[in-house]
């Protein structure tokens, strides 16, 4: 047999064998990425409307970043911290943690979301330790959530990616679960916010109780939910009384801003966002990714409460273990270059004006849908879920893949959302078979977008929402 050297891929990824379409370069000051076919070279200009993975705060190939690169390599050696440090990887943590008005006091700089979800699981259990407490080894975490794809993270999170692991992850017993946070669903008629709000706390007390209190080490959960529900945001109140409950029963809350945070919510950290989050202070710990670093370098991390910090100053005085590319130079060098020009060209303060703005559009736009069930998310990060039946908010068909086809619409269109199936639920018949209930698509351009990006991904997605109502209808 023949094989096409063109299109054959040799990397272990994505559809094994075929490469797919490739990234070649960008356009238009990097809101767009030029995709070519292996096999005819033909281009595609589209615009990214959803940063990757909702990776990217400044555009792709970012000259101002991408010019530096040379230079801070050069000054770049590598540094194993269990040896010694870089002063790359503390001056980007003096600067966060002054952005975070006092909420953090250190850093611990990773290469990835589902790496700094490794690091906290195990620096959460030796703050206990610390403090001379051996019971305690459980984190309490959500349905329908997502915390990173290694095994602890899959271990804590939840969703259609989980089952077929789950016989080599850490057992339910280790990572009870509390209801998944999704007022579009569980915020009944008749309830008023702050009933819903005391309906989630009860059920995350009701865990606690159920769980042995005393074995409880923390509890996880997005602050703004991800790629697996579909950006739902909590009701007023909740963060400030699931903090609470934390430390009622001496557990640590730790909350994940990986895709949410860094202003994709129009806030430098979304748990300040003034309608949904903490009122005073921060978590214990807060992960980070993505949006830190923008795609430019591998690069995300955990921030530590002073509580956290003087546990560990007062007790060992030493974090057990350490990876060899922990606050790497370089890519601490890079991150700190991304987050000054963020705060220098007021980039989350735009994240706000225009988000808002793409949010009221895509309101306006699809009301008169039949199977727009629900526009939803803060800043930037938005998404729209998909229903057969907006009354019943009935889904559709998981064998109609209606998520993943509708990206494929919009992107026919010229447009780059994620679409995604399973933001309901799922069920797992075995092997790899998951059958994932729900549809949603979500958004979360660069920080630099305008308005008549927006335009643009409003456009996209409404004309592709209409053509898929008439054809499933």
């Amino acid at each position: 047999m023949t094989v096409d050297t063109k299109t054959k891929s040799y990397v272990f990824q994505k559809k094994i064998s075929e490469k797919g379409l490739i990234a070649v370069g960008s356009k238009n000051d990097g809101m767009y990425l030029v995709l070519e076919d292996p096999s005819t070279g033909e281009q595609k200009v589209v615009l990214d409307g959803i940063s990757g993975a909702a990776v990217c705060s400044l555009p792709h190939n970012d000259p101002e970043i991408t010019s530096q690169f040379t230079k801070w390599a050069q000054d770049s050696p590598y540094t194993f911290g269990a040896y010694y440090g870089n002063n790359a990887a503390e001056e980007l943590s003096k600067f966060m943690c002054e952005k975070s008005k006092g909420a953090f006091e250190s850093c611990l700089w990773t290469q990835s979301g589902s790496e700094a979800t490794e690091n906290a699981i195990k620096i959460m259990r030796q703050y206990h330790l610390e403090r001379g407490d051996d019971k305690r080894y459980k984190i309490i975490s959500r349905l329908q959530s997502y915390h990173g794809f290694t095994l602890g993270a899959l271990s804590v999170g939840d969703g259609t990616r989980k089952p077929p692991f789950k016989p080599i992850l850490l057992s339910d017993e280790q990572t009870p679960k509390m209801p998944q946070l999704y007022p579009y669903r569980d915020w009944k008629a008749g309830m008023s916010e702050e009933d819903y709000t005391k309906y989630l706390l009860e059920q995350a007390e009701k865990v606690f109780i159920d769980n042995d209190p005393s074995t409880i080490s923390g509890v996880l959960v997005e602050t703004v939910g991800g790629s697996t529900i579909g950006t739902p945001t909590p009701p007023k109140g909740y963060l400030d009384g699931l903090k609470a409950l934390c430390h009622k029963y001496g557990a640590l809350l730790m909350l994940d801003e990986v895709m949410c945070g860094l202003g994709r919510c129009g806030y430098d950290f979304t748990y300040m966002h003034p309608e949904f989050g903490l009122t005073t202070g921060g978590p214990d710990i807060l992960s980070v990714g993505k949006t830190i670093g923008s795609g430019f370098v591998t690069l995300a991390g955990l921030f530590f409460s002073p509580k956290i910090c003087k546990v560990f100053s007062e007790g060992s005085g030493l974090v057990m273990g350490g990876q060899t590319y922990h606050s790497h130079a370089f890519t601490c060098k890079v991150g700190l270059a991304v987050q000054q020009k963020i705060v220098r060209d007021n980039l989350v303060e735009n994240v706000r004006i225009v988000g808002a703005y793409m949010k009221e559009q895509l309101i306006e736009k699809l009301k008169d849908s039949k199977i727009a069930g629900d526009v939803r998310g803060a800043g930037n990060f938005l998404s729209v879920e998909i229903v057969k039946d907006k009354s019943t908010k009935q889904y559709f068909d998981p064998k109609l893949a209606v998520g993943p086809a509708l990206h494929k619409r919009i992107f026919d269109k010229g447009v780059i959302v994620m679409g995604a199936a399973g933001t309901v639920g799922y069920e797992y018949h075995g092997l790899n078979d998951v059958s994932c209930f729900g549809d949603h698509i979500t958004m979360g351009p660069a920080f630099t977008f305008k308005k008549e990006h927006a335009d643009i991904i409003v456009k996209a997605v409404t004309e592709a929402v209409f053509e898929m109502e008439k054809e499933l209808l």
